[in-house]
C-alpha cells in the first residue's frame, strides 16, 4: 500500500479475509502509511518469530487473536487477545507466536522534542 494522505479518512475492512494465517509463515500488510503514522496487521503461524529488533518510532501492538510470547525489558510476557504493549522509540523486543495468531501493530513518529 502507498503512502496514505494525513487529512483524507480511509476504511479498510475484510482484513481478516485477505490476510489469512498461512501455515509455516509470517504475513503482513501496510494498512495505514502517512508521515505521523504506519499501521501493519501482521499474521504468525505457531512457532513463528520475530527476532530480536528495535524501531525508531512509538509502537503500540494489539494481540488481535491467538497468543504470543513478547520479550522487551528483559521478561518475557505471554500475551492472549485483547492484550497491548507500547513501546517507546528504539526498545529492543521480539516476539514468538506459541497458537496461530494476528496482530495489529501502530508506529507513530514522536514530536521531534520527544526523540533522544
Amino acid at each position: 500500500m502507498g503512502e496514505s494522505a494525513i487529512s483524507t479518512s480511509s476504511a479498510h475492512l475484510e482484513l481478516s479475509s485477505q490476510l489469512p494465517i498461512s501455515t509455516d509463515s509470517t504475513t503482513s500488510r501496510v494498512v495505514v502509511n502517512n508521515d505521523a503514522l504506519r499501521t501493519v496487521l501482521f499474521t504468525f503461524d505457531t512457532g513463528q518469530e520475530l527476532t530480536e529488533h528495535a524501531s525508531p518510532k512509538a509502537v503500540v501492538v494489539t494481540l488481535l487473536e491467538g497468543t504470543m510470547d513478547f520479550e522487551m525489558l528483559g521478561n518475557t510476557y505471554q500475551m492472549v487477545a485483547g492484550d497491548v504493549i507500547y513501546l517507546a522509540p528504539n526498545e529492543p523486543h521480539a516476539l514468538k507466536a506459541t497458537s496461530p495468531a494476528r496482530l495489529h501493530l501502530v508506529m507513530v513518529t514522536p514530536p521531534e522534542s520527544d526523540t533522544c
